[in-house]
Order: structure tokens, then C-alpha cells, then sequence
């Protein structure tokens, strides 16, 4: 099911079944309050029950890395390899004190690479059984990874607040995500969001009066008649 499938279905609602050419309900505003209700209930079912489905999740491709001065990354030695991602990440789904990020690794989508805190990297050099590995962590957005000399490319998998922030990224020579792709959320979830919004926001906004006269401006209430 994809965004716009739900929103048209959450607008058709409101209207009763009926079409109009001068909604004032905008689809947009309809679109925003569903990606937020589900960075909403993807929080507040992480932190019930401790796990999360693939079904939230998305893929930001193949993002490259550039490699960047260590002696200004978390006191880094200098002969140390540390590269970044060039994109800034998305902001992902607030989680308990950590990113949702589920998934680094190579381009195979196989291998992965284990997430640290960043203030830890400056101890990796003194670990005695992995201070070869390699490790990701995340500063100001972007996506840093140690012990990543030679390595160009990395995958990048999570959940993130808004899916329409993968569109700048590229799978498979295509936008990673627009409103006509599969919206990142399992269907029993759509039914929870459309009675919220329903009951919630567009509650207060069908209230108020459509456009019945078809000169596109809202109508205003007629005076009542004088009494004779």
C-alpha cells in the first residue's frame, strides 16, 4: 500500500464517498499527519515490546565514502583510516537512546558492520581481540566507519521519520522512495493511523464549511432573513 493509497482513502472518508474540485482538506496535510502518527506508534511498540518488523524498514542503496582527517574524529590517531558517508543520513525513529539504524554493512547486504557510541571509537586502537574491526557510529548525521581503509561503498538500512527523505537517494538507478512506492508500514498499523487522524485532526477541520458554490472560495453563512 503506498502513501497515497492511504491518504486518498483517509480524504475519500472525510467526504463521504463523494468527489469535490474544491476541497479545502489538503492531501498534503493528510499525507504529514500519517508519516508522523507512524513515527508515533513504530516509538510506542518498539518500546513495548523490544523488536521491530522489516516492515518499517528501508534501504538508502549504495551510499559512498570519503575519507576524512582522523586527528579531528574522537581523538583519533592520525595513521588511523576513517571514512564517512558523503550524504548526511536521514533522521531516523527515536528509539531508546539510539538510532534505528538496522543494518550497515557491504554492498552485498550480508556483511555487517556493528554500530558503536561515537565517544567509545577513541579506545578501539587499545582492545587487544578487535581493534582491527571494523566499527560505525554516527556524528551530526553522517555515517562514519574505522578501520574502513580502501573501502568505497557501504549499505545502509533503518527506520526513518519521514520515508519521503529517501527520495534524494538512488536504488537501482531509481528514486529510493516516492509516494507511489510501497509505504514502509505493515496494514494492520493503517487502520490504527486513519482512526486517529480521523478522529483527531480532521475532526476539527470537517467541521468547518467546504466549498458547495464552485467559485473556489470557501462559502461564508447566510444572513438570516429580516423578521416582518
Amino acid at each position: 500500500m503506498t502513501l497515497n493509497e492511504i491518504s486518498y482513502n483517509i480524504l475519500n472518508l472525510v467526504r463521504g464517498g463523494r468527489s469535490s474540485n474544491n476541497e479545502h482538506i489538503s492531501l498534503d496535510q493528510i499525507k504529514f499527519n500519517v508519516k508522523y502518527y507512524r513515527a508515533l506508534l513504530i516509538r510506542r511498540d518498539f518500546q513495548r515490546n523490544g523488536s521491530i518488523t522489516r516492515h518499517f524498514e528501508q534501504d538508502l542503496g549504495c551510499l559512498e565514502l570519503e575519507k576524512v582527517d582522523a586527528s579531528k574524529c574522537c581523538g583519533l590517531p592520525i595513521e588511523c583510516a576513517v571514512y564517512r558517508t558523503k550524504e548526511k543520513i536521514p533522521k531516523t525513529v527515536r528509539f531508546n537512546y539510539q538510532d534505528a539504524i538496522t543494518y550497515v554493512g557491504d554492498v552485498t547486504g550480508t556483511t555487517s558492520i556493528p554500530m558503536t557510541q561515537p565517544h567509545a571509537i577513541q579506545w578501539l586502537p587499545y582492545e587487544k581481540f578487535t581493534k582491527d574491526r571494523k566499527k560505525a557510529y554516527m556524528i551530526e548525521d553522517y555515517l562514519y566507519i574505522y578501520n574502513a581503509e580502501g573501502m568505497g561503498f557501504i549499505n545502509v538500512r533503518g527506520i526513518f521519520e519521514d520515508p519521503e527523505d529517501l527520495a534524494r537517494f538512488k536504488c537501482d538507478d531509481s528514486d529510493c522512495y516516492d509516494d507511489t512506492k510501497d509505504f514502509p508500514i505493515p496494514m494492520d498499523m493503517v487502520q490504527t493511523i486513519t482512526q486517529a487522524i480521523m478522529q483527531g485532526e480532521l475532526m476539527m477541520l470537517s467541521g468547518s464549511m467546504n466549498d458547495t458554490s464552485n467559485d473556489t472560495l470557501q462559502d461564508q453563512p447566510q444572513a438570516a432573513p429580516a423578521k416582518t
